[in-house]
């Protein structure tokens, strides 16, 4: 299947780079393949030297990387109670440090513009498995809506500026990610390390319960963070075309099996207790991928359980 794609060495070994977050869970493990590929030169902007809400640090990151392509991975991303307690903030913070930079690379003459969407983005009550034509068909889950939508504003800049003045970028929908090293912070966490810290520590402290938000009724879809860094690349290297495409693993799961199955892993043995007083989030998540296997040749690989296991053993 791949013989009819540039070899990923050739292709990298040629290019300037630059990853925004790429010192972040993901952004750190696209670095790390770009490495491997051999990349030319790899520009990681820090956010104190560089805030890129900033439109005037924008111009400076782009003189001082000189890049051939952009990944574009900075984003300020939480779980739901991050997302409800700071909504005006994932708005602005994330619809600023994407569309003025996408702005100032198509003036730039940037050869490649690698956007990277949220599974946020799609209406709440999506048929399953979600397919990209589907993005438009209803308002997002309303305690992600204001992150999922300033996303979703760079698929219609790539669309119209490849419409309008032919400039070649990409626009992504990974899944939920996890994987080691991932945001253990419970005030901020997604759902996978938040519950593998809430097991490991009530172990620890021999405490009879643990606390899970919802009812455990939801089903989430998880891609493992290193098959989605492959995923960014193998688009970077392969994939010249704005339609939006879903990155994910086709694994659904409720929250409540999660839950059983962290348990298991971890070794608590207490009773879970559901708050029923704090939000599901979107009733169902899964993806359809084959969109992604067609146009540029990524399937993820990880096997959930083994992802958990390894994710589990860093956070130990």
């Amino acid at each position: 299947m791949t013989n009819k794609w540039i070899n990923s060495q050739v292709f990298w070994q040629k290019r300037r780079v630059c990853v925004t977050g790429g010192n972040g869970f993901l952004g750190s493990r696209v670095v790390e393949k770009l490495q491997q590929r051999e990349a030319k030169a790899i520009f990681v902007p820090v956010e104190k030297d560089y805030d890129l809400v900033q439109p005037e640090n924008i111009k400076r990151l782009l003189d001082d990387a000189q890049p051939d392509i952009i990944i574009h991975l900075a984003a300020q991303v939480g779980g739901i109670g991050a997302n409800r307690l700071r909504p005006a903030e994932f708005f602005y913070n994330n619809l600023m440090m994407g569309v003025p930079l996408f702005h100032e690379a198509w003036k730039k003459g940037i050869e490649k513009f690698v956007a990277i969407g949220t599974v946020c983005a799609y209406p709440k009550f999506t048929p399953i498995p979600f397919m990209e034509e589907n993005l438009w068909d209803g308002y997002p889950e309303e305690t992600n809506a204001p992150y999922g939508l300033a996303k979703k504003m760079l698929l219609v800049q790539s669309q119209t500026y490849r419409e309008q003045y032919g400039f070649n970028s990409v626009f992504l929908l990974p899944v939920n990610l996890y994987g080691p090293g991932d945001n253990f912070d419970l005030e901020t966490s997604h759902v996978i390390p938040a519950l593998i810290r809430k097991c490991i520590e009530a172990k620890e402290r021999g405490e009879s319960h643990i606390v899970a938000w919802g009812d455990g009724s939801p089903t989430r879809e998880f891609l493992y963070v290193d098959d989605a860094a492959e995923g960014i690349l193998l688009a970077a290297e392969r994939l010249n075309d704005s339609q939006p495409v879903n990155l994910g693993s086709s694994y659904e799961i409720s929250i409540k099996d999660l839950l059983e199955l962290i348990v298991n892993l971890t070794g608590f043995e207490g009773e879970i207790i559901w708050d029923t007083t704090k939000p599901n989030g979107q009733p169902r998540r899964k993806l359809d991928t084959s969109r992604a296997e067609k146009l540029f040749g990524f399937k993820a690989k990880t096997n959930f359980k083994e992802g958990l296991q390894k994710t589990i053993a860093l956070y130990k």
